[in-house]
């Protein structure tokens, strides 16, 4: 049986590889240690499809000589093995050209407080456990209406894992993180044709995720509801994203701050710090130590503390979303959104990023509209982020006179993505948290349809 190692042997290790990588000429280096398991289940028409079970462990080591830097990773902890390893790796740096602004963040950025953040649950399924969740799930979207006649399948998984993070100036910094998630994703037929749809559940804590019975029931009703649909003719209607959709909105937002983009020239947001770019009643955060978040952790990938900071603050652009490297090019601090893979250098991305629920409800929002377009899928890729200029196939429902007359489909909404947080007209009050990025209902002034 593979023998499981210890937090503080981990820590040992992490520490003994800094040691030899200053040995070998490094002016600064830093490891992080990643270990966990995870269990997958598939069923798809009352019977197990896909099992997956896998525990893994990785460590990343990044090096500097000066301002040449290097990193990568390695899954054999073997002592022999990791003296050749961090020699590889130093010579690899040694290679590379200099670049000015490579470096670990200076003493005294590090975190200094590490708080209960309800980011890891002990709970650990067993494989029938998770087999059972998914199979009621889909057991339970056949039940919520007799249209439904085939699935694609129900699954259910679970994760655990430890991140252990230390560096040459004295950071040492660790956490536990788990997460559960369960979806079904069935399919409707009738005379007209078939449609599919899904829905799914996704939390830190087992206690806390949906019901299979809930989650099939609106994977049901998502998707016999699109049954019938038609086409529309082109016009420029109001449009209303629906929350799920919503988030790509900010999604496209997240790169678009992204440091990275913003130096290469490649967003549609460069130079607009602190400029309007929607109206006073939208504002957007970014919360590292959301408790139980998706995106929660207490220090980020080079060990900055992770905050809450405001994004868009009353409709002006309020922060970038930096790492350090990013900030240097840009001349500015990192703010704290260091994400980093085991053995890659640092990026920079969102933790929970998720725009303020405004005051009216999904309703009413629905019902301020006389003809227009909610929508509920969007496919494609059609964005240019240097420009903005937005085009995407969608589906959803049309509206009449303030409800939902009937399913739409092979639509393309197009605009700018500028002028649509610009015209953002309403918010409603219905966000909850099923990813690392969230928003309630939009409603969007005007966009162009492109139909039959």
């Amino acid at each position: 049986m593979t023998r499981v190692i210890a937090e503080q042997d981990y820590t040992n290790i992490a520490q003994d590889l800094l040691a030899r990588a200053a040995k070998h000429g490094a002016t600064a280096s830093d490891v992080m240690v990643a270990d966990g398991e995870t269990l997958s289940v598939q069923v798809r028409m009352g019977a197990v499809d896909r099992l997956t079970k896998a525990r893994e462990k990785r460590l990343g080591l990044r090096v500097f000589f000066g301002q040449r830097s290097a990193s990568a990773s390695t899954s054999d902890f073997s002592r022999d093995s990791l003296e050749r390893f961090v020699g590889e790796t130093c010579a690899l740096a040694q290679a590379v050209v200099e670049d000015p602004v490579s470096g670990l963040p200076e003493p005294g950025q590090f975190a200094t407080d590490f708080p209960e953040l309800n980011i890891h649950d002990s709970t650990k399924l067993q494989t029938d456990q998770q087999i059972d969740l998914a199979l009621r799930a889909e057991r339970a979207a056949f039940a919520a209406d007799s249209r439904i006649t085939n699935s694609e399948g129900g699954e259910c998984d679970s994760s655990s894992g430890r991140i252990i993070l230390a560096n040459s100036h004295g950071f040492v910094g660790h956490y536990a993180n788990s997460s559960f998630s369960l979806s079904v994703s069935p399919i409707a037929s009738d005379a007209a044709g078939m449609q599919r749809d899904y829905w799914y559940g996704v939390n830190r804590a087992f206690a806390k995720l949906e019901s299979p019975e809930a989650i099939g029931r609106e994977a049901t009703r998502r998707t016999v509801r699109k049954l019938g649909a038609r086409k529309v003719s082109t016009c420029r209607v109001p449009v209303i994203f629906d929350p799920e959709v919503a988030g790509s909105l900010l999604s496209h937002l997240c790169s678009a701050l992204s440091g990275y983009a913003l130096y290469k020239g490649a967003s549609f947001l460069i130079g607009q710090l602190g400029q309007q770019i929607a109206p006073d009643f939208v504002t957007i955060y970014d919360d590292g130590r959301m408790p139980g978040g998706l995106g929660t952790r207490p220090f980020d990938g080079e060990g900055l503390p992770t905050r809450k900071q405001a994004m868009v603050e009353r409709g002006r652009l309020a922060s970038y979303i930096l790492d350090t490297y990013s900030g240097k090019k840009l001349g500015l601090p990192s703010t704290g959104n260091a994400a980093r893979s085991i053995g890659e250098s640092p990026s920079a991305g969102p933790t929970n990023f998720y725009m303020v629920p405004g005051t009216t409800s999904p309703e009413d929002i629905l019902a301020s509209v006389k003809q227009g377009l909610y929508v509920t899928d969007l496919i494609g890729f059609g964005i240019n982020m240097v420009t903005g200029d937005y085009s995407r196939g969608a589906s959803g429902f049309w509206i009449e006179n303030g409800e939902l007359a009937y399913p739409v489909e092979e639509i393309t909404i197009a605009g700018n993505l500028k002028q649509m947080y610009a015209n953002i007209e309403t918010i409603g009050t219905d966000l909850v948290f099923r990813g690392r990025i969230a928003s309630p209902t939009v409603k969007l002034a005007e966009m162009t349809l492109a139909g039959s």
